[in-house]
Formats: C-alpha cells, sequence, structure tokens
C-alpha cells in the first residue's frame, strides 16, 4: 500500500501563491493515478487534478486550469500542487489521494493540510 502525507498549507493573502506537497511512501513502484481534492467548509469535497504516478494522463477540473498546476518529482517521491492567484473561496483543506489504476475509486488518503487565503 501506499501513505500519503500533505505539507505546505498555511496563510496566504489573496492574490498570493502557495505550494503543497503530497509526501508519498510505500509501495512507489506502482503506478497510481494521484490526485488533489479540497473540501471547504460546508461544500462537498471536490477534484482538483490528478496524475499517473509515472508522470503522464494529467487532468484538471475545469475551474482549475491555469491557476493550479499538478506535478511531480519521482525521484524525491513528491507530487504537488502550485497555487497562484489564490482567492478566498480557496480556503479549504486540500488532501492527496491516490488509486491504483484498476478502480475508479481512491483508496489512499493523507490526512490534509488547511490552506487558509485572507482577504
Amino acid at each position: 500500500q501506499v501513505r500519503l502525507t500533505e505539507l505546505g498549507g498555511g496563510l496566504v493573502q489573496a492574490g498570493g501563491s502557495l505550494r503543497l506537497a503530497c509526501l508519498v511512501s510505500g509501495r512507489t513502484d506502482i503506478n497510481y493515478f494521484m490526485a488533489w481534492f479540497r473540501q471547504a467548509p460546508g461544500k462537498e469535497r471536490e477534484f482538483i487534478a490528478g496524475m499517473r504516478w509515472s508522470g503522464d494522463s494529467t487532468n484538471y477540473a475545469d475551474s482549475f486550469k491555469g491557476r493550479f498546476t499538478i506535478s511531480r518529482d519521482a525521484g524525491k517521491n513528491t507530487m504537488s500542487l502550485q497555487m497562484i492567484r489564490l482567492k478566498s473561496e480557496d480556503t479549504a483543506v486540500y488532501y492527496c489521494a491516490a488509486r491504483t489504476l484498476t478502480r475508479e475509486d481512491y483508496g489512499y488518503w493523507g490526512q490534509g493540510t488547511q490552506v487558509t487565503v485572507s482577504s
């Protein structure tokens, strides 16, 4: 199995940038599909972006294209989410998740990291 740990959340002013990291440990030899989700207070969890651990098949939810960028550093076993031009509505808990390529549900989740954007 794989273990996921999110790093890099915090408080940022509107218009600023923040980079989140997801440290991946355990069975990193498996080509998981990795993703970032977020959940704001009182709202459902939403998909932001995902990619295969091999580095291909990147996709984004339309509402995040242009401001959020997903990437990975296999040498450091890390997946990142670069966020720019942050808005107060980006305030949420951000989660890293993984699933095997044969499943549609995400079976592995990190504990989440809080991002707060002040206006």
